[in-house]
């Protein structure tokens, strides 16, 4: 037999359009104050927001995708598109994470000036444009394609975060290391989200069973419906979150019990 259930929500593509928006812009925007300042924060910052423009593009390119129908070539669907997307946006994550714990490490080894007070001013605006694109975000339903995306924003909100205190610091002290001392900090934030994200990702992609499932309750419950022999190839997994299938071999008593036999393992699970 085989089954399959899928938990319909609305799509959240619309509201990554708006937030792509306004990352983009204040991208530029972040990369102009960093290279005014002197920041490596603002510029890690800068280099986040830009991450997160493309992050946004390819989650609503995944999540147009993912609305395709079923047809002769892609029997499931297209749902699975958000799990690439995911997938791709935790890879360039680990990418960002690299280059910025390079560079910290190399200002740490020789610190530049830095303009605390333009630093601050910019950073703080970061912070405003960042929360009003995760309020966006969370506006939605957090798949595995969104919840990648809402990553790359959130980081980016904790840089701005971090950029806003290490201006306060040199401001107040003169104290330059503080400035990559933060970005290796935000650098190690980033990099356990994104291996979380990544685990999940990839879970779904081995069709692992999906965390909430028991599969030995399934079959243990297959097998003691009335007139059941044995069950066994038993196989659950998850074509997209959400949308979970299942697939076993049914010994029967009777042949003839077989649509009865069907409704109530339905039923069942």
């Amino acid at each position: 037999m085989s089954d399959s259930h899928t938990h319909t929500h609305e799509r959240g593509k619309p509201r990554f359009l708006p937030a792509l928006a306004i990352t983009a812009v204040y991208a530029l925007i972040e990369l102009a104050g960093g290279w005014w300042t002197g920041s490596l924060a603002l510029l890690s910052d800068a280099g986040h927001m830009f991450s997160d423009a493309l992050a946004l593009g390819l989650a609503a390119i995944a999540a147009s995708l993912a609305q395709r129908p079923a047809g002769h070539r892609h029997t499931y669907g297209w749902e699975r598109a958000e799990v690439i997307g995911a997938l791709v946006n935790g890879v360039l994550m680990l990418a960002i994470v690299l280059a910025l714990v390079v560079e910290a490490v190399s200002r740490l080894h020789a610190p530049g000036p830095v303009a605390a007070t333009g630093m601050m001013l910019i950073a703080f605006v970061g912070l405003l444009v960042n929360a009003v694109v995760v309020w966006i975000m969370s506006r939605g339903e957090l798949t595995l394609n969104s919840r990648a995306a809402m990553l790359h924003v959130m980081s980016d909100f904790v840089s701005s975060f971090a950029a806003l205190v290490a201006g306060a610091v040199i401001y107040a002290t003169g104290w330059l290391p503080i400035d990559p001392i933060l970005s290796l900090v935000i650098a190690g934030l980033i990099l356990y989200g994104t291996l979380n994200l990544l685990r999940d990702t990839l879970h779904v992609l081995m069709e692992g069973v999906p965390p909430a499932i028991e599969l030995s309750e399934i079959g243990r419950g297959l097998a003691g419906l009335p007139g059941v022999l044995s069950v066994h190839d038993l196989h659950v997994w998850s074509i997209a979150p959400g949308k979970v299938a299942l697939s076993a071999h049914i010994e029967l008593v009777e042949m003839q019990q077989w649509p009865a036999l069907l409704a109530a393992a339905r039923k069942l699970l």
